[in-house]
């Protein structure tokens, strides 16, 4: 089928996602309860929050994954979607590894542990140098690798043509956000976040994981997952081993990952878990793309 799966990133949580599924789908509820016994507590965090507790290292990553893939197991017991295969997968930052368990190469409590070591090392390498993050809304590509070149600062998401996230230390973002406003940006947004992330300051949380991965076994994949690191797919384990580890440091090439599926033949993308944030940046990469979300039972009979 020309269908691609795709999958959110951090920032998309809220409390009581998935909770529908969790009552309404046997198949949605057994991935809650494997993920409460990997991570004890999650399932009541994703359900009840409170919200500060929910964006926390420990738990923020861990519930997209969770309910993601719960959300996933419902749209492939629902009827009209038995003997469903993607031709790709694919997830902004968080949601790669997310795509790499949809794609058969990893169980989901292999993938579990191994977001929560992915969450927990980049905490860690958060903490060691002081980062920041700003979106900017309406601005040139080649003007912002220009500033960032001047600047220091780095380039963490090429979301769409509209929008694009710098990344870095602190300071070097505020300088590169001062010279892009000034050169005419719509708006250049300060992000709360706990770090620099997609940036040479997560080059230790990179290294590290890229020894822990190589303790996962993992399989080849069933159907093309699509990197952030470059925008082509991957089924051999150790390129997606490597592209996993790599995508720590790298820019998130999403207009790019976007724009290869696409050119595949594939029309019809199906973003699975919390929120409508790829469905919006896809509308603005190629709005003849159809965008279905499943976040509640309901969304699985609209087709």
């Amino acid at each position: 089928m020309n269908i691609s799966l795709i999958f959110p990133g951090q920032g998309s949580q809220f409390p009581g996602m998935g909770k529908e599924f969790y009552e309404a789908s046997p198949e949605a509820r057994a991935v809650f309860d494997k993920a409460d016994a990997v991570i004890p507590g999650l399932k009541d965090c994703i359900f009840n929050g409170p919200p500060e507790k929910l964006t926390s290292t420990a738990f923020c990553q861990p519930a997209i994954f969770t309910f993601s893939l719960a959300a996933l197991e419902a749209f492939k017991a629902h009827p009209k979607f038995k003997n469903f295969t993607p031709r790709f997968a694919c997830g902004l930052s968080l949601g790669e590894l997310t795509a790499v368990v949809a794609s058969g190469s990893l169980s989901f409590e292999e993938g579990l542990r191994l977001v929560q070591r992915r969450s927990a090392l980049m905490d860690e390498a958060c903490r060691l140098k002081k980062g920041g993050m700003a979106a900017v809304i309406g601005f040139s590509k080649e003007k912002i690798l220009e500033i960032c070149k001047q600047t220091g600062a780095e380039v963490a998401n090429f979301n769409s043509p509209e929008q694009i996230v710098i990344t870095g230390e602190a300071a070097k973002v505020e300088a590169a956000s001062v010279k892009i406003k000034e050169a005419g940006a719509k708006r250049v947004i300060p992000l709360d976040v706990a770090g620099a992330f997609h940036s040479s300051l997560m080059r230790p949380a990179a290294e590290k994981f890229k020894i822990e991965i190589e303790k996962f076994k993992i399989n080849p994949a069933k159907f093309g997952v699509v990197s952030n690191v470059d925008g082509r797919p991957a089924t051999d384990p150790k390129e997606i081993k490597e592209k996993l580890s790599r995508q720590i440091t790298s820019s998130v090439q999403w207009v790019a990952s976007v724009e290869y599926i696409a050119a595949q033949g594939v029309t019809t993308f199906f973003e699975l878990g919390p929120g409508t944030v790829l469905k919006g940046l896809i509308r603005k990469i190629n709005s003849s793309l159809i965008v279905h979300n499943i976040e509640k039972p309901e969304d699985l009979e609209k087709f």
